[in-house]
């Protein structure tokens, strides 16, 4: 491998290392799983990442296999972000905003940008990107376009993939390709290149007209969704063709993403929080339903159950002190609204209010900010579930980003609770009741080979209800090597073969993360799995969920 560092090191920019304490620390993410790469590599420009790629494909025709993985700053939790070959890290270098026009309020960047500091920028021009994770403040945008990230605001603004218009992407040998929106006669003209492109256009285009039903089949009854690929988004009715939604999610394993250009909304800080506490999670399931029906949908509607506030109150008592009375509700629910003018704001309030009523919730509204924040405390105590730890136990994120159809969420919640109470676990939920995505981190310890083997138990009956609802297996932070070998019981065998058809044609050498998503099996990630599990790369901020 040293001769490849000292090619990469003669002919990139940028810095290549291959010290073992830097691929130690490259070597997990915010997943289970432990795989160390062999060089690291620290881009400075698009150039640079065109350089590996190319390098890469050529000593693939030659039969020597040197994966590729991008990396932010490393909160995958599915293990897309770690692999055994070179590792570009994008924060280093390539971390602008490249251009904001502020009439139309979209921005050019680069895939190492935090996030945070992204939509800070944007608010100074009273804009804001909505689909932000619960991670902003310490992920990138990167990582969000490769996981098509989403958050509180989901249930009214989408995803990232509804965000990304443009991207600039080095194909995996070394091409470097702009997508957008083709009509029929740019599309012919791309499908006539004699590059790699132009063969990725022509077998892409041939594979969706021969599969159309299951291209269609493909897209899942869910508000959101963040496994397989997107398929059905690439061709529209009227013939026009965009690689975008299909980059967009797929972790990195299609291409690498070195730009992209997102649209924004217009941002008003001024919103009204409406917290709802319900004594029934049926009721509180058809309440989010009704919710969802209004004309002016919510902008968030979270939760958190009776569980996860017991466990804050045994672990940190003084957490949410003077904000939840007992005897605690079996479900909180936080429902905001975001409307530009105030009297309708208020209107849909009013609404909103007479919905939950219906439901008997003890609501309480809060416009102010300050206060709002307090509301919000509730929501963000999920974090101390996530960074829990008894001696070498740990809150484990390994089921934790299934979503279900929306009338199907109440049932989602019982069929979780049965699921803990028959292997004997503590259980916590929170998440985006407006979508019907919920999260939990059981606790178990990587070290004893009994929870180690709980893990899988868990895992297999899992994504078994969550697929009986219904559902996909990830609302918004990928397959990765944690869900890949569960995509084909969701989505049956045809629409996985379509996948791996996918794969292949973008990545006929399986450079480009292999073993993310597809092309992978339990008995592959076994052996991956840590023997203690920590976030020490992250508590520069406290990891949120």
């Amino acid at each position: 491998m040293s001769k490849v560092a000292h090619y990469l090191q003669e002919h990139l920019v940028g810095e290549v290392i291959t010290s073992p304490d830097a691929r130690r620390y490259f070597s997990t993410d915010a997943s289970i799983f432990n795989l160390t790469p062999a060089i690291v590599v620290y881009p400075r420009n698009e150039n640079d990442v065109r350089k590996t790629a190319r390098f890469t494909w050529q000593l693939a025709e030659r039969g020597r296999i040197i994966p590729i993985t991008a990396r932010g700053h490393g909160t995958d939790q599915s293990g897309a972000a770690i692999g055994s070959g070179i590792m570009l890290i994008f924060p280093a270098y390539m971390n602008k905003v490249l251009e904001l026009d502020p009439k139309s309020g979209s921005v050019a960047v680069q895939p190492g940008l935090n996030y945070g500091k992204l939509q800070q920028t944007l608010h100074t021009h009273g804009r804001f990107l909505p689909p932000f994770p619960a991670s902003m403040e310490y992920s990138t945008l990167g990582g969000a376009i490769g996981n098509n990230a989403g958050g509180e605001k989901s249930v009214k603004y989408g995803s990232t993939r509804e965000y990304v218009r443009n991207l600039r992407v080095v194909l995996a040998n070394g091409e470097v390709i702009e997508t957008r929106r083709l009509n029929k006669r740019e599309l012919s003209k791309k499908m006539g290149l004699s590059s790699f492109e132009g063969e990725v256009y022509r077998a892409l285009d041939t594979l969706i007209e021969e599969q159309r039903d299951l291209v269609v089949k493909s897209k899942l009854e869910v508000s959101k969704n963040s496994s397989g690929y997107n398929l059905a988004d690439i061709k529209n009715k009227d013939g026009s063709f965009d690689l975008t939604p299909l980059f967009v999610g797929s972790q990195g394993t299609l291409g690498l993403v070195t730009e992209a250009i997102m649209e924004t909304e217009t941002f008003n800080p001024q919103s009204s929080l409406i917290s709802a506490s319900f004594n029934s999670i049926d009721d509180a399931a058809k309440a989010v339903a009704e919710l969802r029906k209004l004309p002016a949908i919510p902008s968030a509607m979270e939760m958190v159950d009776e569980h996860l506030i017991t466990f804050i109150e045994q672990h940190n008592p003084n957490q949410l002190k003077g904000l939840v009375d007992k005897p605690y509700h079996k479900l909180i629910l936080l429902v905001e609204f975001d409307d530009a003018n105030q009297r309708v704001q208020k209107r849909n309030v009013k609404k909103a209010l007479k919905i939950l009523d219906r439901y008997n919730a003890v609501c309480k509204v809060e416009t102010e900010t300050e206060q709002q924040e307090q509301f919000w405390k509730i929501r963000h105590a999920a974090a101390s579930v996530a960074s829990y730890h008894d001696g070498n136990t740990k809150a484990l994120p390994i089921i934790e980003d299934g979503i279900v159809p929306v009338d199907r969420f109440g049932e989602y919640i019982e069929k979780v609770y049965e699921l803990f109470a028959k292997h004997h676990l503590q259980v916590a939920l929170w998440g985006h009741a407006g979508n019907g995505n919920l999260h939990m981190q059981p606790m178990l310890d990587l070290a004893q080979l009994g929870d180690r083997q709980k893990i899988f138990r868990l895992m297999d009956e899992y994504h078994k209800l969550v697929i009986e609802l219904g559902g996909s297996l990830s609302g918004e932070h990928g397959d990765g090597r944690l869900r890949g070998p569960y995509l084909e019981q969701l989505y049956g065998p045809q629409i996985y073969e379509l996948f791996t058809k996918v794969k292949a044609i973008f990545d006929p050498h399986g450079i480009l993360n292999p073993g993310v998503k597809t092309g992978i099996t339990l008995d592959d990630i076994k052996p991956l799995l840590r023997s203690e599990y920590t976030l020490d790369h992250l508590y520069d901020h406290l990891p949120r969920t």
